[in-house]
């Protein structure tokens, strides 16, 4: 017998790991997934598992479902890694799945990180899925689309998990605090707000919130009663942050977002940076703030500078992509971008003056120049009657009338002088002069 050493204490599990749930009851978030009545619900429920991958960000339960898949499946289950297995150990499993099938044993296969397969190795297990010798669930924190073998991904429905609210991770952590496999046995005290300031801090994954909750735990001074005390003091050194946290429907959210705006549109990169932080340190999710810059590209910019749509949609696309704290250079550029771009509002004013007319003259009929005629009835009812194709004339414009009669001649975008917007100014005046001049 092996005598024992001073190493082979038993070591405990982390916080995430002990509280994981073990049936779909337990679970928290994925509501549209695995709610009442929900697909997946169904067919974890009933074990009618088909090859599948989850796809999501860190710490939102993929693994999670496939141990509850785990424990409510009567297949053999096997829990399968991307990073330290290669096509050698997956044939070796694939064989003995297949001895399986044989004496009609289903086996699932689950690989974690199943983007860290190279094409070989997804490959490798393609036959073996069509052939039904396994289901695979594979989990991944990249788009499927482009990391996972396009017959394999095929062959499998992809679920997309969503980063958990602010409410379901301060229930998790609530649930900590009294869940026995938690610190249910321990008198834990907390400042008020500290649950909601950890769930905002870990930016929609569980796995941070709980690690953090654990952190300040373990790092809290013990009373002579026992208890444990934790503050905000203690929050903001465990984080290393101030605690610049705010209710992000209350009234500084709407101050900060203001702030951001008016900034770039006062030319202001420095202070547009400044509020950027502001709300990103603070727990704003950087989605939003994409959002807004997407608005303000055409709002404050338009074709003052038309590169700034497409700059401040790539920024979007790389704050999905990638998720903080990777995403504050991405979005500094756009602002950055913004705030030096020249400005125009032409956009704006034009949809705003066009929206009036529109809610107007609702009942105005489209001229029956440009209708569209894909019926013979229609053509003989002079639908398209007259229609004047650009492409068929030398100047590549005509002098047709496209708006309702009780609206010609009216005016909804008018270009600025500012940037690239002076051109199309002068291109537009060009092309309204010539229509003029051939209408007579």
């Amino acid at each position: 017998m092996r005598q024992l050493s001073l190493f082979d204490q038993e070591i405990e599990e982390p916080l995430a790991a002990r509280l994981r749930p073990k049936n779909l009851d337990e679970y928290v978030g994925q509501k549209h997934l695995i709610g009442e009545g929900k697909v997946l619900r169904r067919l974890i429920e009933s074990d009618r598992i088909s090859s599948m991958i989850f796809w999501g960000p860190p710490g939102v339960g993929k693994t999670t479902l496939a141990n509850i898949i785990a424990n409510q499946t009567k297949a053999s289950f096997l829990n399968y890694s991307a990073v330290v297995s290669g096509i050698k150990e997956i044939k070796t499993v694939m064989e003995k799945a297949e001895e399986a099938r044989q004496f009609g044993t289903r086996t699932i296969v689950f690989v974690d990180e199943i983007h860290r397969f190279n094409k070989a190795q997804q490959d490798a297990f393609l036959p073996f899925v069509e052939r039904g010798t396994i289901i695979l669930i594979g989990a991944t924190t990249e788009n499927p689309s482009f990391e996972v073998n396009g017959a394999l991904l095929s062959r499998c429905r992809v679920f997309v998990l969503k980063p958990l609210s602010e409410e379901d991770i301060t229930e998790l952590l609530r649930n900590a605090l009294k869940n026995p496999r938690g610190f249910g046995s321990q008198d834990v005290r907390m400042d008020d707000g500290l649950l909601p300031m950890i769930a905002a801090f870990s930016d929609g994954d569980a796995r941070a919130a709980l690690s953090t909750l654990e952190m300040m735990i373990l790092n809290a001074p013990i009373q002579r009663d026992g208890s444990v005390i934790v503050t905000k003091e203690l929050f903001e050194q465990c984080t290393e942050r101030k605690s610049l946290l705010y209710d992000k429907k209350g009234e500084e959210h709407y101050n900060l977002i203001s702030a951001l705006h008016k900034s770039m549109r006062n030319s202001d990169p420095d202070a547009a940076i400044y509020w950027l932080a502001r709300m990103l340190e603070a727990g704003e999710d950087p989605l939003y703030i994409a959002r807004r810059i997407v608005r303000f590209a055409s709002e404050d910019v338009g074709l003052a500078d038309p590169q700034a749509l497409p700059l401040s949609v790539a920024a979007y696309q790389a704050c999905h992509f990638i998720g903080m704290p990777e995403c504050t250079v991405h979005l500094s550029e756009a602002v950055t971008y913004l705030s030096l771009a020249p400005k125009s509002n032409a956009m704006e004013t034009g949809y705003d003056l066009a929206r009036e007319d529109a809610l107007n003259s609702m009942a105005e009929p489209v001229p029956l120049v440009i209708r569209n005629a894909p019926t013979k009835l229609m053509k003989e009812l002079d639908y398209g009657k007259g229609y004047q194709y650009a492409h068929d004339y030398e100047e590549k414009l005509t002098a047709m009338e496209c708006l309702p009669d009780s609206l010609k001649g009216r005016r909804y975008y008018v270009p600025t002088g500012e940037g690239r917007e002076s051109e199309f100014g002068k291109r537009l005046e060009e092309i309204r002069k010539w229509k003029e001049e051939h209408r007579k």
